[in-house]
């Protein structure tokens, strides 16, 4: 059985800065209180982008003093808020594939967890850049990472920031990973990916595209509005943090959503 928690969408800013009034600083060292309370045996937490809001070098080191205090280990993935040259110099211990973009396989006893980098950048062409893109030497990577997993008799679980299909929110499904039917091409070639996990809807989403489940999970700190016909992606709303919990099984695995500022452990008596 292997163990993850999956955050998205951090949106890390400079002491003193809010999004919406949110502090993200303090919503996330709630969380990571969380995690490090009840799932210090976890085999990872894993971050899916948007570390922080404007991809600013202050911003990740304030975030890194702050992802420094987990007990699991990380692993962090890149969003269209990211900078990839600011995120790597400051945390310089990332591995990158031999490209450079922030991609790794982390392999468990049974099951291998592929982190992808679908940042459509450089340049940092904004608004077009907060659509996600996987680049051919990205697709290669992949089809590398998911036949390296097939031909060992892995099951696969992708993570990336973009989810590469459409949710059903106007405004973010204009922004989803551009590539996707080439994706869904490759991964379908392989028939081993058992499970996609992604954020930047900030919301939570569970469901099915092409055969293949996935889910979404909110942010930390501010979420989607619910309305699905919202052209408008950048609207938030304040709602209560959360993270994944993501267990495999014997038979497959569970996702489960913590929404740990107002979860309580205390049963309460009838």
């Amino acid at each position: 059985m292997t163990k993850l928690i999956v955050f998205t969408d951090l949106h890390m800013v400079p002491e003193g800065n809010t999004i919406i009034g949110l502090d993200p600083f303090k919503r996330l060292e709630t969380g990571i209180e969380h995690v490090n309370t009840y799932h210090p045996d976890a085999d990872g937490v894993i971050v899916t982008g948007d570390l922080v809001h404007h991809g600013d070098v202050v911003s990740y080191q304030r975030l890194k003093a702050l992802l420094d205090r987990l007990t699991p280990p990380l692993y962090l993935a890149v969003g269209n808020h990211d900078s990839r040259e600011n995120f790597l110099s400051v945390f310089t211990e990332t591995v990158t594939d031999e490209n450079g973009f922030v991609q790794r396989a982390l392999d468990f006893a049974d099951c291998r967890a592929l982190i992808l980098d679908s940042l459509f950048a450089p340049p940092y062409d904004y608004p077009m850049t907060h659509a996600g893109f996987l680049c051919a030497k990205r697709m290669r990577w992949l089809e590398t990472e998911l036949k390296s997993a097939k031909d060992a008799g892995k099951p696969v679980l992708i993570f990336l920031h973009h989810p590469p299909h459409k949710t059903g929110f106007t405004g973010m499904d204009l922004i989803k990973l551009i590539n996707e039917s080439d994706f869904y091409d490759l991964v379908e070639t392989y028939g081993n990916v058992r499970h996609i996990f992604a954020g930047h809807v900030h919301r939570t989403i569970n469901g099915s595209h092409r055969g293949i489940p996935y889910s979404i999970f909110k942010s930390p700190v501010h979420q989607q509005p619910m309305p699905f016909d919202m052209p408008d992606a950048s609207l938030s709303v304040d709602e209560p943090a959360a993270y994944g919990i993501v267990v495999t099984t014997e038979h497959g695995l569970q996702v489960h959503n913590e929404d740990y500022e107002i979860a309580k452990r205390d049963p309460a008596h009838a």
